[in-house]
């Protein structure tokens, strides 16, 4: 190497810099003991800004584009070295690069629930956790105030903060709301742009600012959704008192297969009998009626059912037909609780004229032999 190779060494002529990384919000030109020559080449690409620092003063801003770095290019570092007469003499400076696309995906979330006061459920805990995207709009500002000297300065080194303040607001602006929690999922753009706008200042003190702020999910503790769960499955079952009467039907059905218990099969027949009574009213009304042309008969009076309590266990409702069949089995007598629509109360079966000829009908049981 050359004297004059090794002299031109100690120059910098071109000043650039590529990023690979997706993080990186300020880099530092690597200039070691390089000064940099009057007349070098200063690339800024695009989403970049380019900021010279002297002897700690930060001196010109180079937006996107190629400069030579000339004394009409460099007003403040021209002002600062005194070269009143452009002397192209070398010189020191430390250049900065900031990165001014958007950083996406930056995760935001509560890190302990958040206590409100809900219209429906009263006092109740919550937690949030979103995304949102940032990018510096003012490179000298968050060089200044953020950054400082850090060489290499990543989104990791200042999320921490962000996501405190992002928080901080979050809360106080759901508070403010009053929305109540079955509706947060309604208003999740709406809250995201609100807090996107209450953050915004405070961002921008610190040369950056909110691009977007996504709500991904608000949810309750787990046992309270449990107990939300089980509420919603009431509401889905519906008529609380129909739904009773099915799980009894199907207990004294598999009572009656199992044959635990005379009752239990006594009272599985009649409800055979009952379903088969019914099956075959709806065949009587629904099958081929040749005369289907003539006048129509009126339908038929309601058939009259009863509701029967068995251990406890309303059960039914039956026909007078089915609880004739019944008596003989002893799941259906005199004293039997029975209640039909009309009827004020439950009464026994030998106090209701309809049924206490029921008992008149069936013969005595067989003399011993």
């Amino acid at each position: 190497m050359g004297l004059f190779d090794k002299i031109k060494g100690e120059f910098v002529d071109i000043i650039e810099w590529t990023d690979s990384s997706n993080d990186t919000m300020v880099w530092r030109h690597p200039r070691y003991q390089n000064e940099i020559k009057m007349g070098a080449k200063l690339t800024v690409r695009e989403s970049q800004v380019a900021v010279f620092v002297n002897e700690g003063q930060m001196a010109d801003e180079f937006k996107p584009g190629m400069y030579t770095l000339e004394t009409q290019n460099m007003p403040i570092m021209t002002t600062l070295k005194g070269w009143k007469f452009g002397f192209n003499s070398p010189f020191k400076a430390e250049v900065y690069f900031i990165n001014t696309k958007q950083f996406t995906n930056q995760k935001w979330g509560t890190k302990n629930p958040i206590m409100l006061r809900d219209a429906e459920f009263g006092p109740i805990r919550l937690r949030a956790f979103g995304t949102y995207a940032l990018r510096v709009v003012d490179a000298k500002k968050f060089l200044k105030e953020i950054a400082g000297t850090d060489a290499h300065f990543t989104t990791e080194e200042i999320t921490d903060q962000l996501r405190n303040l992002v928080i901080t607001r979050f809360t106080d602006a759901i508070a403010e709301s009053k929305i109540p929690a079955l509706d947060l999922a309604s208003n999740y753009d709406e809250l995201s742009k609100f807090v996107g706008a209450k953050i915004n200042p405070e961002f921008q003190e610190l040369g950056i600012e909110v691009t977007k702020l996504l709500i991904e999910n608000i949810s309750l503790p787990p046992e309270v959704e449990a107990a939300l769960d089980k509420r919603s499955s009431m509401g889905i079952i519906g008529n609380l008192g129909a739904y009773t009467q099915f799980q009894a039907a199907n207990s004294m059905e598999a009572a009656a297969e199992n044959g635990n218990s005379i009752m239990g099969a006594g009272v599985g027949m009649g409800m055979g009998f009952g379903m088969a009574n019914q099956m075959g009213n709806m065949f009587n009304q629904n099958q081929f009626n040749p005369n289907q042309n003539q006048n129509t008969p009126p339908p038929p009076p309601p058939i009259v059912q009863y509701f029967l309590a068995v251990n406890g266990v309303q059960t039914g409702p039956f026909t007078e037909q089915v609880l004739s069949q019944m008596i003989p089995q002893g799941t259906f007598k005199k004293d039997s609780m029975v209640w039909k629509s009309g009827m004020a109360a439950w009464s026994s079966a030998e106090s209701v004229a309809e049924l206490a000829k029921l008992f008149a009908a069936v013969p005595p049981p067989l003399p011993p032999l």
